[in-house]
C-alpha cells in the first residue's frame, strides 16, 4: 500500500514516514507542491497525506487538481483550525482533515477507515514475532530475549521493527536505509552496518554468527523465521 506524504517540516515529515514504514506501507514525500505533482505524474499513491501550508502555494490547490484526475482518499493535515477551511476543502475533495498536532494512532485509523469507504480493506499487519528465546512486539514496542527486557535505542528499534514486517524475506540495503533513515540516506550503507552490528551485539548469543538477524550477502538483511 503506497501512501505520499507532502509536508515541509522536517521533523513531521520523518516521524510520518518512519511510523507508516513500520506499519507496513511503501511510503514516498513530497516538500513543495511542485515536487508532489511530478511525483503524481509519475505513479499513483493509495492514499495521499498532505499539508496545506507548502513553500510554493497552499495545499487546497492540489486537493482541486487531484480530484479532477484520481479517487484514492486525501487526507489533509494541517495547524489551522478554522471550520470554514474545513468545510470547503471536505467539500472540493478531501476525505478526512486531522488538525495539528495529532497521534500517529489517530492517523492510521483515519487512512483505515478512508480505504475502507473506498472498497479496500487493509491485511492485517504483522506487530509480533517469536522465534526461540526472542520475542519482539511492537505495538508495545518491548523485545524480549531470554525473559529479560532488551533497552534499544530508538533507530535501534525501527531498523528491528522494518524487519518484523518482513520476517523470513530479504529486505534490500537500499530499502532499509530509506524506511528507517529516509531518503537522502540512501547510500550511506555505514549506518546500517553500524546498527546492525549493534542489534547483534545485544541480540545474538555470538554476534559473528548470528541466529536470528541474518545477512544476504550483497542484498540486504532478513530475521530469521525457522
Amino acid at each position: 500500500m503506497r501512501v505520499l506524504i507532502v509536508e515541509d517540516d522536517k521533523e513531521i515529515r520523518a516521524l510520518m514516514r518512519a511510523s507508516l514504514s513500520v506499519e507496513g506501507f511503501d511510503v514516498q514525500t513530497a516538500v513543495s507542491l511542485s515536487e508532489a505533482t511530478a511525483m503524481l505524474n509519475n505513479a499513483v499513491p493509495d492514499v495521499l497525506l498532505l499539508d496545506l501550508g507548502l513553500p510554493d502555494g497552499d495545499g487546497a490547490d492540489l486537493v482541486r487538481e487531484v480530484r479532477q484526475r484520481h479517487s484514492f482518499p486525501i487526507l489533509v493535515i494541517s495547524a489551522r483550525h478554522q471550520e470554514a477551511q474545513k468545510i470547503q476543502l471536505l467539500d472540493v475533495g478531501a476525505d478526512d482533515y486531522l488538525t495539528k498536532p495529532f497521534s500517529i494512532g489517530e492517523l492510521l485509523a483515519r487512512i483505515r477507515v478512508a480505504l475502507r469507504h473506498r472498497g479496500t480493506a487493509l491485511s492485517a499487519a504483522v506487530t509480533e514475532y517469536k522465534l526461540d528465546d526472542l520475542q519482539i512486539d511492537l505495538n508495545t514496542r518491548q523485545v524480549i530475549l531470554r525473559q529479560a527486557i532488551l533497552h534499544l535505542t530508538k533507530t535501534e528499534f525501527n531498523l528491528l521493527a522494518r524487519l518484523v514486517r518482513s520476517s523470513g524475506k530479504v529486505v534490500t540495503h537500499r530499502q532499509l536505509l530509506l524506511d528507517v533513515w529516509g531518503d537522502e540516506y540512501v547510500d550511506h550503507t555505514h549506518y546500517l552496518r553500524l546498527y546492525m552490528a549493534q542489534l547483534r551485539a545485544k541480540i545474538e548469543i555470538n554476534p559473528a554468527e548470528p541466529r536470528y538477524l541474518l545477512t544476504d550477502t550483497g542484498v540486504g538483511y532478513r530475521l530469521a523465521v525457522v
